[in-house]
């Protein structure tokens, strides 16, 4: 494709495939913005009853008619992408907005999750370490960001992690 870009307009062959090419090195100036690759690896979009089940042990997902997100992160094959639904997470999460999630990785306090509600569907907060009790376990809160909203602790409701978020896509155009 860039071969037939570069003939149509009177380009040298390969002189797109040159760091710097654009308008910016064109007109003497330098550019703030770079080529990006395009990932290769594909993540599942669940929805977030799917993603309430995800880290189940040995559970196995065949996806069929499911969209996939590519990504150029290494990740575990426990990662998959969810559609942020609700407000609960405004300003900086919006409806629609898109998270990619990894099973593997344990959270640190200020990080953003998928746990398992005690509906068994997903929820999408922020990870907030309260205490180690007396039996080794974290006690901790999952924070909406939207003040509207309450708190879920971990010490009053049944809720697991299911994985940590890794990479968000920001839409400023909605259709």
């Amino acid at each position: 494709m860039a071969r037939a870009i570069e003939k149509e307009v009177g380009l040298e062959a390969h002189s797109l495939d040159q760091q710097g090419y654009g308008f910016g090195a064109k007109h003497g100036f330098d550019s703030n913005v770079q080529d990006a690759m395009m990932g290769e690896r594909r993540i599942p979009l669940l929805n977030y009853v799917q993603a309430g089940v995800f880290r189940d042990p040995g559970q196995n997902f065949t996806f069929e008619e499911v969209e996939y997100l590519l990504t150029d992160l290494c990740l575990s094959e426990r990662s998959f992408a969810l559609q942020i639904k609700g407000d609960s997470m405004l300003p900086d999460f919006k409806e629609g907005d898109r998270i990619i999630v990894d099973c593997e990785l344990t959270p640190r306090p200020g990080d953003y999750v998928v746990a398992k509600n005690s509906e068994e569907e997903a929820t999408f907060k922020k990870y907030r370490l309260l205490c180690i009790d007396e039996g080794g376990q974290e006690i901790f809160e999952l924070v909406p960001l939207n003040d509207d909203y309450p708190s879920i602790r971990s010490d009053q409701h049944a809720i697991e992690i299911i994985g940590t978020m890794v990479e968000h896509r920001k839409y400023y155009r909605r259709s």
